[in-house]
């Protein structure tokens, strides 16, 4: 898969909270720095898949970059550096072991319909938005 239009981040379509993140990350990434994919996409699917993830048991958060991937608490660290600005203090978070980071990210994402919600379809991008979606 292609993905040197920039950085892609891949998100659940249908989580309330993933949806949540990615309205923060449209209103507070400047630059259009990046792309988003729904894991429920066909193109969403085939990066989890190119990297590893089962798409149909979709705990994990994934950022594709410039040929790496990063899943996890990695890719939102990387994420928030890559907003640049005081976001850029979001690294220091890599001195918590990284084990314990995913750990906790792991019950979040074990949990996230249970306490954030669920859409029965993905929300819509803004029409100014429709560019920064894959599919």
């Amino acid at each position: 898969m292609n993905t040197a239009g920039g950085p892609v981040i891949v998100f659940d379509g249908v989580c309330a909270l993933c949806s949540r993140w990615v309205r923060f990350l449209l209103r507070f990434d400047h630059r259009g720095r990046y792309r988003f994919a729904a894991m429920q996409g066909v193109q969403g699917r085939a990066l989890l898949q190119e990297h590893g993830l089962d798409p149909d048991d979709p705990l994990s958060f994934l950022l594709v970059e410039q040929g790496r991937a990063w899943s996890d608490t990695d890719a939102i660290v990387q994420v928030l550096a890559g907003l640049g600005g005081a976001w850029r203090l979001a690294r220091l978070l890599r001195l918590v072991p990284r084990t314990w980071r995913d750990r906790a990210y792991r019950t979040l994402a074990r949990n996230r319909y249970r306490w954030f919600g669920r859409h029965d379809v993905c929300a819509l991008p803004a029409p100014g938005q429709v560019g920064r979606f894959l599919d």
